[in-house]
């Protein structure tokens, strides 16, 4: 199996030891606290599942800027994008060494994590600038990456964290949450030697399956692996009970047996294009994966990005040897009326855009909401059903 990013093994930070893990959680309520970021509860969660390994816990700011600037870090180790615990102020935990992490997305704020501080330092005006420019592109503090990042605060808690419990996720996601750790393990057992990834935030029509066909086809994988995101989203974005259902749905009537796991993670999506294209190969690598699908435009939002800058950056910022997934480059792919399938547009060189069935996103979700299913070769019946029984209860 491919080794994780940096290491041998993979280092999830979630205590697993039930001993340990009821002795910390005991600690952590006399501890003094402080409610985090969701952004910084993501980080937290994806260094407990192993998605981030080797990362020990939250960057300080030299690693932090590193990670933006270059995505190498002080100790020359590799990551593509800051992984920070910023806070607006420390009022409830003054000048304590160890403190505990509280979750602001349950109910009644439980512990996250139990926290090491090796540092607690300011973040200028000037290197937060430096960092949004870096990783997202853009200023724009209408990109909903930009304001999530640049709305937590101006103070930087940094040090190791022992992660104990993984949120909501494995409370609202029961069979589809899995960790990096898990995810390895189910590997092993179906015996897949090559697998490739697949990410999503949205419902998988007809087209994102079979580019998931296609890349199986042309790579020789034995399986592949369905990993959606089941973090915050933007506004409009369908949920992730919704999603789950739709793509269940479509493995379980369009894919053979033992070839494609549905799974999911924690955490929430930055909308970063590029350098979140690096994030997720990354994590893909650590729980698995040989292989990962990128397309059009991934990652983004908007018109922020060039569509395959999220494919270039691999070669052109990406330093040597950091990682060893591959990347499967794929373009847009739609209904070819001239060919009677779905294949990717820059594979159809003699195609007109009317040769394509091409509906926008406005026009698909008009469509559900009237209880409309898109046309068969752009989504499948039973999928768009699921869809279709979502958007008429917004009615």
């Amino acid at each position: 199996m491919i080794k994780p990013v940096g290491s041998d093994t993979l280092q999830p930070l979630f205590v697993y030891d039930s001993d340990k893990h009821d002795a910390l959680m005991h600690e952590a309520e006399s501890l003094p606290s402080v409610v985090i970021s969701s952004q910084a509860a993501g980080n937290a969660v994806m260094m407990g599942a192993g998605y981030f390994s080797p990362l020990r816990g939250f960057m300080n700011v030299a690693d932090a800027m590193g990670a933006a600037e270059n995505m190498t870090l002080t100790d020359g180790s590799f990551f593509p994008v800051p992984v920070m615990c910023l806070v607006e102020h420390t009022d409830s935990i003054g000048d304590a060494k160890r403190i505990a992490l509280r979750d602001p997305n349950v109910e009644g704020n439980p512990v996250l994590a139990v926290m090491d501080i090796e540092a607690t330092e300011a973040v200028g005006d000037e290197q937060m600038a430096m960092m949004t420019d870096k990783v997202y592109r853009t200023d724009d503090p209408e990109h909903p990456g930009v304001a999530a990042f640049n709305g937590q605060g101006r103070i930087a808690l940094s040090g190791p964290i022992q992660v104990l419990n993984f949120s909501y996720f494995i409370t609202d996601f029961p069979d589809t949450f899995r960790t990096a750790v898990e995810i390895r393990n189910e590997i092993a057992e179906r015996g897949w030697k090559k697998i490739v990834a697949f990410q999503t935030r949205n419902p998988m029509h007809l087209a994102h399956e079979e580019l998931c066909h296609m890349a199986m086809d042309r790579l020789g994988c034995d399986g592949l692996v369905i990993h959606m995101l089941l973090g915050k989203l933007k506004p409009g974005d369908i949920p992730a009970p919704v999603r789950d259902a739709a793509i269940r749905k479509m493995v379980e009537l369009y894919f053979p047996p033992n070839s494609a796991m549905v799974t999911g993670y924690g955490f929430d999506m930055l909308y970063a294009g590029p350098r979140e294209a690096v994030l997720h190969a990354y994590f893909r690598q650590n729980m698995g994966a040989t292989h990962f699908i990128i397309g059009r435009d991934h990652a983004g939002v908007g018109d922020y990005y060039g569509a395959f800058d999220a494919q270039s950056i691999f070669e052109e910022e990406v330093p040597a040897g950091a990682l060893e997934i591959e990347i499967f480059k794929a373009d847009h792919t739609a209904w070819s009326k001239k060919m009677n399938k779905v294949v990717m547009m820059r594979e159809a060189p003699d195609h007109t855009k009317e040769d394509f069935i091409l509906l926008s996103g406005t026009k698909v979700r008009e469509m559900l909401g009237r209880g409309e299913a898109p046309p068969k070769e752009f989504s499948r019946p039973e999928v768009a059903q699921i869809l279709i029984n979502y958007y008429q209860s917004l009615n």
